[in-house]
């Protein structure tokens, strides 16, 4: 199931990792759906894309359940629920100062010291960050944008690292309390990790040298795809590039570290725009279209291979969607990692569409849509006739209404893995889409209401996982780390 924690029910502007959390775990149990897949975690921009977030590493803070907080003791009820939310993390951080037990502020204690190759920076970040506006790092005085001598006045923000550590203590113990309540219930939490990071984020601020940058956040190239059937001009989007021959002199750390928080957090990893390792789209940085782009060579194996030496078989899905070589099919080939197939994209050309369900491979996950698509029923709504009638012919065989003759196509797929969008189990149209790419209003703000998830919507989910045979098989939902865990979570 896709649906990410922003979309779950509560008192405030968006969901949240506590109990809303785990009464959906309880509602996914019941259905017998043994993964719960959802967008990246990090804090967000004001635009609220999890897709550019301010740190690699961090979790969104708007995600920390208040009222599980105030089972601690460190914040009161009333305040949980009618306070604002960062006015209660300060709150909360007063508290612990006063009452927390020796092995609450030990734990505080472990956690900065084991999350220091990120927090140090983030925390900083943030601080500078929040005593000036919230305005990019590239905006800051001189001395403040150039990392290094940021570093040597930290002590004059103490106060304010101390809260921003204090509240990722808080999001990494909920989110970890979280992960083992889903696993206990035999559920496994599959993640999203984009290629490229935010230009203003921590990450690219501290290590402007593995970046098309300098050290005062002047651009030089930026990411992108090449012009296509679907856009003249491409896509430019902004986000700096890796110099991967400087990460390459340093054993790719950086991308080591990011996967140590990242395999904290998750079963299993989406790994967007994978692509992009094999070869990206350069883009002069002066440029206003994607037009003026080259295909430079990525790192290719090397990047796995590392990580690999360090994690062992990685539990990666790779994105592969729009134009792909076989060269980007070999490279996930050649590591196991199972592509995308996506049934909305199924209908259009002949028979060799390799999103038709008589296509797909068995190292694959399938999809009805994703976060980027419409709802499957506002997608089915908006086809011509003809491209109906296309619809219809390749789906037959099953003999429910939109949007579950979709779901039954995933589920009946030989793709080791089938994931759908709530929105599509709950019947829901184009109002309920999560993304429309390109645009930057209505976008990821889509919430359901538990009165939604009726008993009988279990029932109907759980009769067709068992039909399909799509039921987790005992001691499947251990850490998956390579394609055998996954075909054993099917």
């Amino acid at each position: 199931m896709l649906l990410h924690p922003t979309s779950l029910p509560g008192i405030r502007e968006q969901g949240n990792i506590g109990q809303a959390a785990r009464r959906f775990v309880d509602f996914l149990q019941s259905a017998g759906i043994s993964v719960w897949q959802m967008l990246p975690l990090g804090p967000t921009h004001a635009d609220h894309s999890p897709y550019q977030c301010l740190s690699a590493h961090a979790g969104n803070t708007e995600l920390i359940c208040l009222e599980d907080l105030a089972g601690t003791g460190w914040l009161s009820m009333e305040a949980a629920r009618n306070a604002a939310h960062d006015d209660c993390l300060k709150q909360a951080k007063s508290g612990f100062d006063a009452l927390a037990r020796p092995a609450q502020k030990g734990a505080f204690t472990r956690f900065k010291h084991t999350h220091a190759f990120w927090l140090d920076d983030y925390s900083l970040y943030q601080a500078i960050r929040q005593q000036h506006d919230n305005r990019s790092w590239y905006q800051w005085p001189d001395a403040l944008r150039d990392w290094q001598q940021a570093c040597a006045v930290r002590d004059e923000y103490a106060e304010w690292t101390e809260q921003v550590c204090f509240e990722q203590y808080l999001f990494f113990s909920q989110w970890s309390a979280l992960h083992r309540y889903a696993n206990k219930h035999g559920v496994a939490l599959f993640g999203d990790m984009p290629i490229y990071v935010s230009h203003d984020s921590a990450d690219v601020w501290a290590n402007v040298e593995i970046f098309t940058i300098d050290r005062y956040g002047t651009l030089e190239t930026v990411a992108g795809v090449p012009p296509d059937y679907f856009s003249a001009t491409g896509q430019r989007w902004g986000n700096p590039l890796y110099r991967w021959e400087v990460l390459e002199q340093q054993h790719y750390g950086w991308w080591v570290d990011r996967f140590k928080t990242q395999l904290e957090l998750f079963d299993l990893m989406r790994l967007d725009h994978f692509r992009g390792f094999e070869k990206y789209w350069e883009i002069p940085a002066t440029a206003e279209t994607a037009i003026e782009g080259r295909w430079v060579e990525g790192p290719g194996g090397k990047l796995f291979d590392r990580l690999q030496q360090v994690f062992g078989n990685l539990p990666l899905v790779a994105e592969d969607l729009g134009i792909i070589t076989a060269e980007v099919d070999a490279l996930r080939q050649a590591y196991g990692f199972p592509g995308m197939k996506i049934l909305q994209f199924a209908f259009d050309g002949g028979e060799d569409n390799p999103y038709l369900p008589h296509n797909h491979e068995r190292l694959s996950i399938v999809y009805t849509g994703t976060h980027d698509n419409n709802t499957t029923l506002g997608w089915f709504d908006s086809l011509d006739d003809g491209s109906r009638e296309q619809v219809n012919h390749h789906l037959a065989r099953y003999h429910s209404d939109m949007p579950w003759r979709l779901v039954e196509a995933a589920l009946d797929s030989v793709a080791i893995l089938a994931v759908f969008p709530l929105q599509d189990v709950l019947s829901l149209g184009s109002e309920a889409r999560m993304n429309t790419p390109g645009t930057s209003e209505n976008n990821w703000c889509w919430r359901f209401s538990w009165s939604q998830l009726q008993p009988q919507l279990a029932m109907q989910l759980r009769h067709l996982v068992e039909h399909y045979d799509r039921n987790p098989r005992a001691g499947a939902l251990s850490q998956p780390d390579d394609a055998a865990s996954l075909e054993r979570m099917r």
